[in-house]
């Protein structure tokens, strides 16, 4: 299936102003297969040399020495429902709200950005959603059209199979919407991610404030919901992904099974599977594996599901997410480079595999031809220090 993001003009229209040229000089330039002294040019917002060497063009940024890498690619991140939702129940002034998101996401390095949003709701209970995803995609398209933001950004819909609306509020969405991923999120307690449920009661305890009755009707409105539209709520959101030509993910795989079906489904990669068996099974079928940065770099999920690191010594890992802390992501990448021995491959999972994922063809590697959304990088210890973000070769932080 063609994808509207395959073409140049759509996917940089609106993201920034051109930039004037640029040039990185005497940089570590980490290519898709190797580190190399060098120096990488952009004009009109796109890289057109990639110079070997140590020379330093007259008007050019000496780098001393600092690694350049590709621009992030975040395919899931939570942070702009942060933003709008600082507390529960706190609603924040969108627009803001949403300045803010992109700014924090540029000063970590991200440079292209799937904001994810809750599409299904249920409007009862101390466990009630409210449908808000289309109305905050209006003001983010808004906002992008505006030209207030640094970044490039996508929608990431995130359907809730346990819901009451997720069909009527999938048909509101359209092909202009920029929507590049529609993953399928199945919270029905006691499988997936909340197995065990005491980790999804910690979780709800604290972000809803339940007491132990009101814990014990939202798990039975959940599983009351699974029951009713499970099945033709997750049939349903394939052929949404499928209308809208967005990528379909799947999300907390834990069987051979559940991967088995995703494969049936034409998911493209898989969103933090819970299992060594779940993520060595979406290899069979050629399906990329998706964890979070944060268990990377806290040595485990804080669900007690299957850590990032096994999976990546078990060379069952393709994309990492910064999930719930941005600035995980380019922290994740050198944990990789460490536990891989191998940089270029580390950072492709922040750059050229995510982008990838998504059939964005115009991002993801210093190569001619593609955007000039490129990072300098300072190593300081084991800690990557960020000295410098450019979007289409603009300074966004």
């Amino acid at each position: 299936m063609n994808s509207p993001f395959s073409t140049t003009s759509l996917t940089t229209a609106c993201d920034n102003h051109v930039s004037s040229d640029l040039c990185l000089a005497n940089a570590q330039l980490v290519l898709e297969d190797q580190v190399l002294t060098g120096a990488v040019t952009i004009e009109q917002g796109v890289i057109c040399d990639i110079t070997e060497g140590d020379h330093v063009p007259t008007g050019a940024v000496d780098c001393a020495g600092d690694l350049v890498i590709p621009g992030l690619v975040e395919l899931h991140t939570d942070n702009v429902e942060r933003h709008i939702e600082p507390r529960p129940e706190v609603d924040w002034p969108h627009l803001p709200a949403l300045i803010a998101h992109d700014a924090e996401l540029a000063s970590t390095g991200i440079t292209t950005v799937f904001d994810a949003m809750r599409v299904g709701s249920i409007h009862s209970g101390k466990g009630r959603y409210i449908d808000y995803a289309r109305k905050l995609a209006d003001e983010l398209l808004a906002a992008r059209a505006q030209g207030y933001f640094k970044i490039s950004h996508f929608l990431h819909l995130r359907a809730e199979i346990c819901s009451e609306t997720l069909l009527e509020e999938l048909a509101a969405f359209g092909s202009s919407d920029r929507v590049g991923i529609v993953s399928l999120m199945d919270h029905t307690p006691g499988q997936r991610q909340f197995r065990d449920l005491t980790a999804l009661k910690t979780y709800v305890a604290k972000k809803r404030g339940m007491n132990d009755a009101e814990f014990t009707e939202h798990v039975e409105t959940l599983l009351g919901l699974q029951k009713r539209f499970g099945a033709k709520h997750e049939a349903g959101a394939v052929k949404e992904a499928r209308r809208l030509g967005a990528v379909l993910a799947s999300h907390d795989d834990t069987t051979a099974d559940h991967v088995g079906t995703s494969a049936v489904n034409g998911v493209g990669f898989a969103e933090f599977p819970t299992t060594v068996e779940a993520a060595a099974t979406c290899r069979i079928h050629g399906i990329a594996v998706m964890m979070g940065a944060p268990n990377l770099i806290r040595g485990g999920s804080h669900s007690g599901n299957v850590a990032a690191e096994e999976l990546a010594k078990a060379d069952l890992l393709d994309i990492v997410s910064s999930d719930y802390v941005p600035s995980a992501l380019l922290l994740s990448a050198f944990r990789l480079a460490d536990i891989w021995n191998d940089l270029p491959r580390a950072i492709a999972t922040v750059t050229s595999n995510p982008a990838s994922a998504v059939r964005l063809r115009d991002r993801g590697a210093l190569k001619t031809g593609l955007r000039g959304d490129v990072l300098r990088v300072r190593k300081i210890g084991e800690t990557p220090l960020l000295r410098g973000v450019w979007s289409q070769g603009n300074k966004v932080g």
